[in-house]
């Protein structure tokens, strides 16, 4: 598997996430998520890292934070490592804690980070086994759960001297009352609403707009294109269904007629999916009901057929504009 895109510069913001190894628990008892805090504060403070909100889960954590140094890795590095290392020590246990490297999703301050933190906020209530819970019930939960730094936006007798407020609280409103009120009910709205963010990720790796995106293409990745197979899906900036209603709309043929049949429509079509989308051949191909392999040959055969059918170049072209608008 590819290592996750990285991408650093000062005050960049990233939401982190962390699970633990086969899934299992990174917690067994309160002492531990004390101390995962106390490790947490020591090295915000020696790494000068901003933290705005947090929530502690089972088996796995989310952290918002900023890095005005550029020193995402190695504060995260740091981190990790004293944590791994007493709960081996603690347990009795070698090996991997943490399920592979930690996942960071580079976010756009302005648009994103006050929603980012409602929804790491919102974790406690999205498990399964609050599913069928009432609504009320999910708000008496949300307000009491400990491990998170929610009790610091709501109730000013909470705050945590290593989490910043101030800057997203202003959002609502500042740091007094009001503001923590308003962020209380937005968030109450959000347990309705189910606040969804994931669908905005762009490759996995990037939350923001078209403009935050083809910046950050523009200064970080066009050199990275071919070290990172992963930078591939930053540059797709296309949802399935528009490509998919583009192709339709140029080659003249319906979504059914065009996976149906074999031949070099439907071959364009997978194209345009891959570099437009971000799906992978299996990907394209569960969409099409094909095996991931006649994605594959059926890519690499119209790369063959576009060199000498200038027609199809022309059909190709028109499809790039669309999904390129």
């Amino acid at each position: 598997m590819a290592r996750a895109l990285r991408i650093k510069y000062k005050n960049a913001l990233y939401h982190i996430t962390s699970r633990g190894n086969e899934r299992r628990n990174i917690f067994a008892d309160d002492p531990d998520r004390d101390f995962f805090l106390q490790t947490l504060k020591e090295s915000l403070n020696t790494y000068n890292v901003i933290l705005y909100s947090y929530v502690l889960m089972s088996n796995h954590f989310h952290l918002l934070l900023e890095t005005p140094l550029a020193n995402l890795s190695e504060f995260m590095r740091q981190f990790n490592i004293t944590y791994t290392s007493y709960y081996n020590r603690k347990y009795n246990r070698v090996g991997h804690l943490y399920q592979g490297r930690y996942k960071s999703i580079l976010v756009q301050k302005d648009n994103y980070l006050h929603i980012l933190s409602r929804y790491i906020h919102l974790n406690p209530v999205r498990v399964v086994k609050m599913e069928n819970v009432p609504l009320s019930e999910k708000e008496k939960y949300l307000r009491h759960f400990k491990w998170s730094s929610l009790k610091g936006y709501i109730n000013n007798n909470n705050p945590q001297s290593f989490v910043d407020y101030q800057t997203i609280l202003l959002e609502y409103g500042g740091d007094n009352p009001k503001g923590r009120n308003n962020y209380w009910q937005a968030l109450q709205s959000d347990i309705s609403s189910k606040l969804e963010i994931k669908k905005q990720i762009i490759g996995n790796s990037i939350l923001g707009n078209k403009q935050f995106v083809q910046e950050i293409e523009e200064k970080y990745l066009l050199k990275k294109e071919k070290e990172i197979p992963s930078v591939r899906k930053i540059h797709s900036y296309c949802t399935k269904d528009k490509v998919i209603e583009i192709a339709c709309r140029e080659i003249g043929k319906t979504w059914e007629q065009l996976k149906s049949t074999p031949n070099s429509h439907r071959q364009i079509l997978m194209e345009m999916l891959y570099r437009y989308t971000g799906l992978n051949n299996r990907e394209i191909g569960e969409l099409m009901a094909l095996d991931y392999s006649t994605v594959s040959v059926g890519r690499r055969r119209l790369r063959g057929k576009l060199f000498n059918d200038s027609e199809l170049r022309d059909l190709v072209r028109r499809i790039e504009e669309g999904c390129q608008e």
